[in-house]
């Protein structure tokens, strides 16, 4: 490797989805480094998917919940405590069906409702200051069309 190659950032890059639901935002429990953490069902873009597809993937597997993105919320760009980079690219969406019976992901230890102020009362126990600033923003109505996503073939 040379010199020039080892300086490059190479961010994990995830996508994340703000579901909302009669004033509750969709939110999932999970098992991280021995703690209980809250976060948007959230995760990393598989090779050949496209943004878009990963938010639905993600929140399906993590909450059993379809959904359909309807906003680009936002790109976040964050390096975590132990300085792994992370790309985030956030998307709301409206619930469609809720599949109970579905297994969620390993680490995830049950989807749930919270209303935003119960969140932000509990930021202690978020999973990132991602988790608190893709809502805030959400809730600010910052919204873009999802054309702006593109996936050149």
């Amino acid at each position: 490797m040379d010199a020039l190659s080892s300086r490059r950032w190479a961010p994990h890059v995830t996508v994340a989805t703000v579901v909302c639901r009669a004033g509750q935002v969709l939110l999932v429990e999970e098992e991280k480094d021995g703690r209980r953490v809250l976060n948007q069902p959230a995760g990393h873009l598989d090779p050949g998917e496209s943004l878009v597809e990963a938010a639905v993937r993600e929140t399906r597997e993590e909450t059993g919940w379809e959904v359909r993105p309807t906003a680009f919320i936002g790109t976040y760009q964050w390096n975590a405590p132990d300085g792994t980079p992370f790309l985030r690219f956030a998307f709301a969406a409206e619930p469609l069906r809720h599949h109970p019976d579905q297994a969620l992901d390993s680490g995830i230890v049950q989807a749930l409702w919270l209303t935003p102020a119960a969140l932000q009362a509990d930021m202690a126990r978020l999973r990132s200051p991602l988790v608190w600033q893709t809502v805030s923003d959400w809730l600010a109505g910052q919204r873009h069309p999802l054309s702006i996503l593109r996936q050149v073939p």
